[in-house]
């Protein structure tokens, strides 16, 4: 119903952006690592998903559209409605679910908040045929590993954050991504610079 949508970032929230579109203000629900690729009052153009229930309709927002292709095909397995689909990718990049998919890795899954093993287990199975190979998209990604310090803080400021209280989340979430080794999921690390700085107010 609605591909895209273009225009003005207008607000931006921990789990939530609206973007300005002709006058009107676009709320959508949007993954920590889209979040992180938005900044205020510059435009934007993100690929939508609807989602209509009885009593809402919600707008989920992605950086691309193999991200919303994913987000749609999650929600084809039993058990996972939009927010259990937008909270795995907000743990995996589509091209991580692909992989765990296809090297049935349980752990990947369970590593998502509100998947047990049994269910990491039935997802195995019912996603094995429908999400595909992985792309390979992640070698080409790893460059921007180095830069999840700028990343991350860019982010923060964009979420209208002091540069000094940005500084002081990313020195704080400094030993969580060092230990995940390899790339680190600004994502992931900017839901945890949240915390930190909601606790220090």
């Amino acid at each position: 119903m609605i591909a895209f949508v273009s225009g003005t970032v207008a607000a931006l929230a921990p789990d939530s952006a609206v973007v300005e579109v002709g006058g009107v203000g676009m709320a959508l629900q949007c993954t920590p690592d889209t979040l992180a690729k938005l900044r205020l009052g510059e435009p934007a153009r993100l690929h939508t998903s609807l989602v209509v229930r009885e009593d809402s309709l919600t707008l989920y927002g992605f950086a691309d559209d193999d991200e919303r292709q994913v987000f749609e095909l999650l929600q084809t397995a039993s058990g996972v409605g939009p927010r259990l689909a937008q909270a795995m990718l907000a743990v995996h990049s589509p091209d991580a679910l692909r992989r765990a998919v296809a090297t049935a890795d349980e752990k990947a899954l369970t590593a998502v908040p509100g998947i047990g093993k049994k269910g990491a287990q039935k997802l195995l199975l019912e996603l094995k045929d429908r999400l595909g190979a992985p792309t390979g998209t992640v070698s080409a990604a790893a460059p921007a590993a180095q830069g999840w310090r700028d990343q991350l803080h860019t982010a923060l400021v964009g979420l209208g954050y002091a540069p000094r209280e940005a500084d002081e989340a990313v020195s704080a979430v400094a030993p969580e991504a060092e230990a995940a080794g390899g790339t680190p999921q600004v994502g992931q690390l900017l839901k945890a610079a949240l915390q930190t700085l909601n606790r220090a107010r």
